[in-house]
């Protein structure tokens, strides 16, 4: 079995925690997976030009979904915390950093590490 390199392991890790979230937020059909690939596709390019951003590449992954359903569907993820006034979605911080949380900012709080909306939305760990 061949071992797949650095930067392959970080943009394949992006992927899982994306499509983690999806699944937990019941987004993740077929067109939506979509979005994840094109997603990194473009930060495949992005991590070669510049290596040292590989612990950016899944919050900017998570971004770049979040973009791409804004666009054809609407907001995502929709916030769990806030359980009155319009719904809104969260915010991934930092937007260019590591650790990528989703944070609501009307409540002022961390939600979830991208990769974990799952335990936010009252599923189950994933641990």
């Amino acid at each position: 079995m061949e071992s797949i390199g650095p930067l392959e392991q970080t943009l394949h890790t992006a992927r899982s925690l994306v499509l983690a979230d999806l699944a937990a937020g019941e987004v993740a059909a077929a067109d939506v997976v979509s979005m994840v690939e094109d997603s990194v596709v473009q930060r495949r390019w992005w991590l070669e030009q510049w290596p040292e951003g590989a612990d950016f590449v899944a919050g900017l992954v998570a971004q770049d979904v979040q973009d791409a359903l804004l666009e054809r569907y609407g907001r995502w993820p929709l916030c769990p915390v806030c359980g009155s006034g319009d719904p809104h979605a969260l915010e991934v911080e930092p937007e260019l950093g590591p650790d990528p949380h989703w944070v609501c900012h009307q409540a002022g709080v961390k939600v979830a590490a991208v990769g974990s909306l799952n335990t936010a939305m009252g599923g189950a760990s994933s641990s």
